[in-house]
């Protein structure tokens, strides 16, 4: 039997694949967008379920089932605190789960009993693209008991290892969503909003600190993702790219010949993330079947010794709160979880262990319209220490730059005073001379 015979036999509706999923079992999402012809139908069923886990690394859509009302049906674990679960957080009606540090294979071998995911259509030779982002797709396919794909034929194709064959899919359906502005929002469900004076100072100090040929990462977070989109890096040359997402602007980047790789130790000339979605039209289709391009599981590009062996490699990444010793906070502020881990950590070793690597934490310098100062002098009782002190590099807000390695402790705490909201800076001295030179 050809694949072409196998396919047309796996495929069927909505309804009838969600029948494989029972009471009591581990139902696991592929990082990404949800299929939504799959979780319509599942969430029908909800009647029908009880003690369901289903775990969703990053909440994208409203599907309904993020309600009150569905806990004995369903329990809801993610990987990353996004907006359409920040209420059920508050609420305890979901849970968090602590990733690993680069989503190591042997670390995260869950039992899956069904897992959903997306899919292109088959090619002539039977293998099907995730499209736009990767990350432990592949591994999770071939991990879950029964696999359930919904063919999205909007999903792009790249080089690296963004395929599966149909023979390792139990079942097909077919839905293709319609309606999506390119760029309106990005992978992770965000609004692709403008930036606020705050983000474009940073954004410009940040720029200071690229050189032609680095190769860059750059993280989730408003304060560190601006950088690639306002023109700052245009005049620089031969930047590379190994990240885990792909924020909007660096893609055009590599389309203007800003971002081409050519000084790259390790996979030279190529553009290699786990992640590229949530850009334009434009970028989707340069990025579409060119071999310049190539997505790679996140356990690769979160490998630390992988990161590291890319010479004067920059890691960008968003910060929530910074103590006066280096500590960063960039997943809660006292136990109130607001994000998620993600490649941070492993961005910060492994640049840091890179020849030439700098590893910068970018953070708005107040929260709450100005009331609360970000650098503080010690974090809030309960808060995720996402970077230690040991590992803090260069610390960037809208009033400027703090260089923390090889710093004694008080050396740090006056460049990070230098860098806070001067309403801040006279209380935070005097907490310093507290702390550390009493």
């Amino acid at each position: 039997m050809g694949w072409q015979d196998e396919f047309k036999r796996k495929l069927t509706t909505p309804e009838e694949a969600v029948k494989v999923v029972k009471s009591g079992d581990r139902l696991y999402f592929t990082r990404g967008n949800e299929p939504i012809a799959l979780s319509m139908a599942l969430l029908a069923r909800a009647s029908e379920l009880r003690n369901v886990k289903i775990y969703l690394p990053t909440p994208g859509r409203d599907l309904g089932w993020y309600d009150p009302g569905f806990e004995d049906s369903f329990q809801i674990e993610v990987g990353y605190i996004l907006p359409v679960v920040r209420q059920m957080m508050v609420e305890r009606r979901c849970d968090y789960r602590v990733g690993p540090l680069h989503a190591a294979e042997k670390w995260e071998q869950d039992e899956i009993d069904v897992l959903f995911t997306q899919l292109s259509p088959p090619d002539q030779h039977g293998y099907c693209s995730f499209g736009a982002s990767l990350w432990d797709k592949k591994q999770k396919v071939l991990q879950a008991r029964v696999v359930l794909a919904e063919i999205n034929a909007n999903l792009i194709r790249t080089y690296g290892e963004n395929y599966v064959h149909v023979s390792d899919i139990d079942y097909f359906v077919e839905h293709t969503p319609t309606g999506r502005t390119p760029g309106a929002t990005d992978l992770l469900g965000r609004k692709t909003t403008g930036p606020g004076e705050i983000e474009k100072r940073i954004a410009e100090h940040i720029g200071t600190l690229i050189k032609d040929g680095d190769t860059m990462e750059i993280g989730v977070g408003a304060a560190a993702e601006w950088v690639a989109r306002l023109g700052i890096l245009d005049s620089r040359h031969d930047l590379g790219w190994h990240s885990e997402n792909t924020p909007l602007g660096v893609l055009k980047l590599a389309r203007e010949g800003v971002v081409t790789g050519r000084c790259k130790t390790i996979n030279t000339g190529k553009l290699v993330a786990t992640a590229v979605g949530g850009g334009t039209k434009e970028d989707m289709d340069w990025v579409d079947g060119n071999p310049m391009c190539e997505l790679h599981p996140a356990h690769y590009i979160l490998d630390p010794c992988v990161i590291s062996a890319h010479d004067n490699m920059v890691a960008i990444n968003a910060a929530l709160a910074v103590d006066l010793t280096g500590q960063i906070a960039s997943e809660s502020l006292g136990p109130q979880m607001y994000s998620g881990t993600g490649g941070q950590l492993a961005f910060a070793i492994g640049a840091q262990l890179s020849k030439g690597g700098r590893s910068i934490e970018a953070l708005p310098s107040t929260a709450k319209n100005g009331t609360i100062s970000r650098i503080t002098p010690m974090l809030e009782p309960g808060s995720v220490v996402t970077v230690p002190r040991t590992l803090a590099d260069i610390v960037v807000t809208e009033y400027g730059i703090a260089r923390l390695r090889g710093r004694t402790q008080r050396e740090r705490a006056e460049a990070l005073i230098a860098i806070a909201h001067p309403d801040f800076r006279a209380e935070l001295k005097k907490a310093a001379q507290r702390l550390f030179w009493p």
